[in-house]
């Protein structure tokens, strides 16, 4: 009776057992097929949102190592194992990484920081952290810059998240703005009918928005007119020369003049006896 009885108890605990077995390692693989589909489809948008190489893989790791500790713990759970002890583990040994790599890891947090908001992205001009350049790369811990003469610039990203980011590129098309001042004894009329030549000239303006010239000063020694003019981004610069340069030689053309600092020199002669 007594072996009966306790054999009806294994078979009951093993049956039992063997179904939290069951669960568990359904729970780990299922899990695990889940977070590879998960990995995937956010490593695919990253490649479609034209992130860094460097950083779509790091993120894809980190995100895979984290969903499968989740996933282990759960089947550890199914099999009535207290898993607490390994959480504290799990959390001390974070934390000790985590203080001894705190200024990489804000460099990081910030790189995706950056790749979530997208403040710019790789050939984008822009200001950022004191400097001013076109960006090359972004990767984990820092953003490459390329200055007008060339020259490389690496920022921490963290430096550049928590600065002011002025990007030139993020728009389509862009304002130029100048002032041009006349005497005032030049022909107020003429100047701004020339100006206004000199953009209806250039095809690479455009109308909408539209043009402006106008009398934004009375200034000390000259009328200065307000010349806006809006182009393609990527013309800009091209445009902003062009137009300083036609402008004078328009005005030279015309006889309008444009005024400039001078010092007037009276020498009072002494009277000989």
């Amino acid at each position: 009776m007594n072996l009966s009885k306790y054999s009806d108890l294994a078979i009951m605990y093993a049956g039992e057992y063997s179904l939290k077995i069951v669960a568990a390692l359904a729970i780990f693989f299922i899990g695990k097929w889940v977070v590879r589909k998960i990995t995937a489809l956010i490593k695919k948008l990253m490649l479609k949102a034209q992130v860094d190489l460097t950083l779509i893989k790091f993120l894809e790791k980190v995100l895979y190592f984290s969903l499968l500790v989740v996933i282990t713990l759960a089947s550890l759970n199914a099999l009535d194992i207290n898993t607490t002890s390994f959480i504290a583990l799990f959390g001390a040994a974070s934390l000790a990484v985590g203080l001894a790599l705190k200024d990489s890891l804000s460099n990081i947090g910030a790189a995706i920081l950056i790749i979530i908001f997208r403040p710019f992205k790789v050939g984008d001009l822009i200001d950022a952290a004191g400097a001013s350049g076109t960006v090359e790369e972004i990767n984990l811990f820092s953003s490459i810059m390329l200055t007008p003469d060339n020259k490389s610039i690496i920022i921490p990203n963290s430096s550049i998240i928590n600065s002011n980011i002025t990007n030139y590129s993020s728009k389509p098309i862009r304002r130029i703005n100048l002032v041009f001042g006349i005497d005032y004894t030049d022909d107020l009329k003429l100047a701004k009918e020339t100006l206004m030549q000199i953009i209806k000239e250039d095809e690479r303006v455009l109308l909408d928005p539209a043009p402006l010239v106008a009398v934004g000063e009375l200034a000390e020694n000259s009328v200065n007119f307000v010349f806006r003019v809006w182009v393609k981004t990527e013309q800009y610069w091209n445009v902003h020369f062009d137009m300083l340069e036609k402008v004078k030689l328009a005005f030279d053309e015309k006889g309008i003049s444009i005024p400039f600092p001078q010092i007037n020199v009276h020498l009072q002669g002494q009277k000989s006896e």
